[in-house]
């Protein structure tokens, strides 16, 4: 139980820091994503209000997309999901960058059949 609280508190204390960077350069990709990670887990609606952020105002950032796309599909917004899953395949793609486009692929495939369950 002690392990879990000082997991918390270090977590809140990190989220603090990143909204504190946030001030200082509210237009920064890493920090947007580095929150949005944050909120994933414990407040995925704002975690959603930051990848929403991310994939409107940096599309080229092409960490969001994988992140941003498994929220969606635990939000079960499938139909956003699976048009971020696509746009992040391509952008990886244009930009060269083989191990996100894998790891895009892979996942979307892992989506795809998910929904055929």
């Amino acid at each position: 139980m002690k392990q879990i609280k000082i997991e918390k508190s270090m977590k809140s204390s990190r989220l603090k820091q990143l909204l504190e960077f946030l001030k200082e350069d509210p237009n920064d990709a890493f920090t947007l994503y580095a929150i949005a990670t944050e909120y994933k887990s414990t407040d995925p609606g704002k975690a959603k209000i930051y990848f929403d952020k991310l994939l409107g105002e940096h599309e080229n950032y092409i960490g969001t997309y994988y992140h941003a796309a498994k929220l969606y599909a635990a939000m079960d917004l499938r139909d956003q999901a699976e048009e971020i899953f696509k746009k992040g395949i391509e952008k990886s793609l244009s930009q060269g960058n083989q191990h996100a486009h894998r790891e895009l692929l892979s996942a979307y495939n892992e989506f795809l059949f998910e929904d055929e369950e």
